[in-house]
């Protein structure tokens, strides 16, 4: 295969145009296959980020977006799904040279997933109440649902622009203006957005990329003229952004880390579970927040269901990312990489049986991979059952009750994911709903782009997707009004 072309960008996206940054800072992408630099960003600086919350205020208090009609904007937002539609190999390829996303995975989430929010927000839009009546004893309201301000979107460089649409969509569809902050492992995707967005029609300074590293991101998030901040990214620096915006009541949402229990029930279609965790367990090389990397399973089922895990982690071939047959890819950085090793190390020390893996794949010394890794006869209180780790990792935790599993798997900070697998549906609902997490998968059904997903504890604050994705992006008024308007506005 080819090796990648560097992609190179000298401008940042503010006010419609592409303008020259402050300083001549660069942000380096590097691939995570060959280990190389394949392509360069300006890194944004404080200068920058007042520019384009400038001109997302303007194009806010001044600009048409606001006062356009919701069909106005759809149309608009149609338009940039037209585009990323035709270009969504490119996108795809992109992204998965950013990151080291499997290709065939990188057209699933990180493109078609996109477009499906879109279409989540688009249906939800139209029956959305923007304006309702409300009538009680002591007088009539009309209640208006009007777009928050000016949003600072910092996306994570996992899975960028689904999280990028599930920030951007519901802020332009409510008359809101941005200003994205991407990752800096991978901004080049960024740029793709707000290429097809300006192609797509939208108005100057409704969004602003600059890319930059965290002390400028901080920046951003506790800028004054920034009304919500909406953040995926880890816990720790959830709590970072949080303590900042606490200091002017700013409006936030976040998405953050999680630790999700996939609860296997004795009566459970093992062969079904197996399947399900597949991609529930490892996609995007074990770097999505709400993938089931702590497995409990019945004890007495513990050595059966490992030897039908063992086989199915056989049939994932670990390679070259760009190859459609390839399952397991890189991680992200070999930052990551340590991190995830550091982990398993810690496994081991504690006294986890390692069922598989554990170290780096013979013939892949290049690229920042690492061995599809398996423990059994974890302790649920162990360094490797409670953190999220963020790579190919699975602590597999074996129960005696029912009762336990419950247990164990709010033995957690985190709550953001679930799973449920038995063959007993309303024994099945019984447990997930006893399950302290955001969303929880019952026989591995998703819960689509309809629903509002989002944690509970250490794992975030608001939803999104859903009429609750784009109440995040709202503020609400009542104005007191007569019978008679009320009568004429029903």
């Amino acid at each position: 295969m080819a090796i990648t072309p560097i992609t190179t960008h000298d401008s940042i996206f503010i006010g419609g145009d592409w303008v020259a940054p402050a300083t001549r800072d660069r942000i380096q992408v590097v691939s995570p296959l060959f280990e190389d630099v394949i392509g360069s960003v300006p890194s944004g600086s404080e200068e920058d980020v007042d520019r384009a919350v400038a001109a997302a205020r303007h194009a806010l208090e001044a600009g048409p977006w606001p006062a356009m009609s919701l069909d106005e904007r759809v149309t608009i937002l149609k338009r940039f799904r037209e585009l990323l539609l035709e270009r969504s190999e490119e996108l795809a390829q992109l992204i998965t040279s950013e990151m080291g996303c499997p290709i065939t995975q990188s057209r699933n989430i990180q493109v078609v997933y996109p477009i499906r929010i879109l279409d989540a927000y688009l249906e939800t839009v139209e029956t959305y109440p923007f304006r309702s009546v409300r009538r009680s004893a002591g007088g009539q309201a009309l209640v208006t649902r009007g777009p928050v301000g000016v949003v600072a979107a910092v996306v994570p460089w996992n899975v960028p622009v689904s999280q990028t649409a599930q920030k951007i969509i519901p802020a332009l569809l409510t008359g809101c203006t941005v200003v994205l902050k991407p990752a800096p492992q991978t901004p080049l995707d960024a740029y793709f957005v707000a290429g097809l967005l300006s192609e797509a029609g939208l108005p100057p300074g409704v969004l602003n990329v600059v890319p930059a590293h965290h002390e400028i991101s901080e920046y951003l998030v506790g800028h004054p003229g920034v009304d919500k901040v909406a953040f995926t990214g880890s816990s720790a620096t959830g709590r970072r952004i949080a303590e900042i915006c606490s200091q002017d009541l700013r409006r936030i949402t976040m998405e953050l880390g999680g630790k999700s229990a996939a609860v296997i029930l004795e009566d459970a279609d093992i062969d079904l579970a197996v399947s399900a965790l597949r991609l529930g367990s490892f996609r995007n090389n074990g770097q999505i927040w709400s993938l089931k990397t702590r497995i409990l399973v019945p004890a007495k089922l513990e050595v059966d269901f490992l030897e039908s895990f063992n086989a199915m982690i056989d049939t994932m071939p670990i390679g070259d990312p760009r190859d459609d047959t390839t399952e397991i890819g890189p991680l992200v950085s070999a930052r990551q990489r340590a991190r995830a090793e550091n982990y398993i190390a810690s496994g081991l020390a504690e006294g986890s049986r390692l069922i598989r893996g554990g170290g780096r794949p013979p013939g892949l010394e290049k690229g920042w991979f690492i061995e599809p890794t398996v423990f059994g006869g974890v302790d649920p209180d162990s360094t490797i059952a409670q953190n999220e780790i963020f790579g190919p990792v699975v602590s597999v935790i074996p129960y005696q009750t029912e009762d336990e599993a419950i247990s164990i798997a709010n033995n957690s900070n985190y709550g953001l994911s679930g799973a449920v697998f038995t063959t007993d549906v309303e024994r099945g609902m019984r447990v997930a709903g006893l399950l302290k997490t955001g969303t929880v998968e019952l026989n591995g059904n998703a819960a689509g782009f309809l629903a509002p997903i989002g944690g509970v504890k250490f794992s975030g604050v608001g939803r999104a997707l859903g009429p609750e994705g784009i109440d995040a992006y709202v503020e609400l008024k009542s104005i007191g009004i007569s019978k008679e308007i009320a009568d004429s506005l029903q």
